[in-house]
């Protein structure tokens, strides 16, 4: 302890200069969007490589578990392509309710958080790729998170596990809208909340994406209702919705492109400045 103490006071002055540092440093990334951006996107460029590193020893470690679902799947296509009566269909299946499939990137994830409140997961493609931020992501069983921040080689997306995540969703059959939510609590459940009292709404009924947003297309699956609460502040519905998707299990997944994105958010800038 007291060979702590000299090291401190022998070498005081560069301990203080090297504090004083990292507190300029930390204050200057604080009040410029542009310096706190270039430190995400090299972390997100750091953490990305570690992220794949770790990732390709697990991907060798479970080949097995990847073969297995892989034969899985090809049975499923098959069955589709022998008992299809309307063989023009699977000409469609090359794109995703309703996207072109020039609009659909194929990415992994090469880190995924769901244990805390504020969770997000790191892909394996990034702006290189043409990924930019606030594109949907999502799989074959529905919708996974919004791409947030990108680097050349990676990107990391809000995971719909996430407190802060928002998403327009709507109950299939009656097209009543919510707002899609996650209370922190458990993994396999997100919540749809402010659905209004004069909706039909039933356990089982199914959730899809609104539509109301650049985001997400229309009609992309959520998952089901588990059970029904009405709020008594507001007079609306709170449903537990019951994820399609294993949120704690996810591998490749789709970064979907819009190209009008841009387009709407220009004109609804003017209308506010306007």
């Amino acid at each position: 302890m007291q060979q702590i103490f000299n090291f401190i006071f022998k070498n005081s002055n560069r301990l203080l200069f090297l504090l004083l540092l990292c507190i300029s440093f930390l204050l200057t990334i604080q009040s410029h969007s542009y310096h706190r951006s270039k430190v995400i996107s090299s972390a997100n460029f750091l953490s990305g490589g570690v992220y794949q590193q770790i990732n390709d020893v697990s991907e060798y470690l479970n080949l097995r578990t990847e073969n297995e679902a892989l034969a899985l799947e090809n049975a499923r296509l098959k069955s589709i392509l022998f008992n299809k009566k309307d063989t023009s269909y699977l000409k469609k299946m090359d794109s995703i309710v309703g996207i072109p499939a020039d609009d659909i990137l194929v990415s992994k994830v090469i880190h995924n958080s769901y244990n805390v409140h504020e969770n997000y997961l790191t892909l394996n493609s990034g702006s290189n790729d043409g990924v930019k931020q606030d594109m949907g992501v999502i799989n074959n069983l529905g919708i996974v998170g919004i791409v947030d921040n990108t680097s050349p080689k990676f990107a990391t997306v809000v995971s719909i596990l996430n407190v802060k995540s928002q998403i327009n969703a709507k109950i299939k059959k009656s097209n009543h809208f919510g707002s899609l939510v996650w209370n922190g609590k458990s993994t396999g459940f997100v919540q749809l909340i402010d659905v209004p009292r004069l909706a039909s709404v039933r356990k089982g009924d199914t959730i899809v994406t609104g539509g109301q947003s650049v985001i997400f297309p229309e009609n992309v699956n959520v998952g089901t209702i588990h059970k029904i609460y009405i709020d008594n502040k507001t007079n609306y519905y709170t449903l537990d919705i019951k994820l399609f998707n294993d949120m704690t299990n996810l591998g490749h997944v789709y970064i979907i492109k819009s190209k009008n994105r841009e387009e709407l958010n220009n004109l609804e800038k003017r209308n506010t400045d306007e």
